[in-house]
């Protein structure tokens, strides 16, 4: 089989790529393929076909692993044309994202300890009102209540850092 087909499907394979060694080790791999079927003891009707769907079928996967390397070097980008890191690994974006996590965590501390409680136990442990309510030991009201007024908190805060709770600016309205 080998020296019967190895001489086209080089060829073949040359024509393809321009690249005598490119296809030389395609060729091998689809030797290596082939007979690999034939010791899994699978009954090959006509080898050549085979032989060339597996080529064929290498071909694409090397032509698109090229697609997927091909990029021009950042280097060669000019710097005002460098595409920008996501917004959350810039030093200004982790910062803000650092200031907003520890205000919520300061809005959630500031709560009443029962209500802090239930509150965490609701939405960051999930468990449902009636859960929460057993394990406390307090009606499902009461639940009700502490998770209202710990989202209020949250409410509050988020409006604070987004600029719309502006005290002076509340104070200012009022006169």
């Amino acid at each position: 089989m080998l020296e019967r087909y190895y001489r086209e499907l080089l060829n073949f394979l040359h024509r393809q790529l321009n690249d005598r060694d490119s296809a030389a080790d395609l060729a091998q791999e689809s030797y290596a393929r082939v007979l690999a079927v034939q010791h899994a003891g699978r009954n090959i009707l006509d080898v050549r076909a085979l032989l060339y769907r597996t080529a064929r079928n290498l071909l694409v996967d090397q032509h698109r692993r090229s697609e997927v390397r091909r990029h021009d070097s950042l280097n060669a980008i000019p710097e005002d044309e460098q595409p920008a890191a996501p917004a959350s690994l810039q030093p200004e974006g982790a910062l803000a994202s650092q200031q907003t996590l520890r205000a919520y965590v300061g809005a959630i501390e500031g709560l009443p300890p029962r209500c802090r409680e239930a509150f965490v136990l609701h939405i960051f442990d999930e468990l449902t009102h009636a859960q929460v309510a057993q394990r406390m030991g307090i009606s499902v009201s009461m639940v009700e209540k502490h998770v209202v007024r710990g989202m209020l908190a949250c409410k509050h805060c988020e409006r604070r850092l987004q600029g719309l709770d502006d005290p002076a600016a509340e104070r200012a309205k009022a006169q």
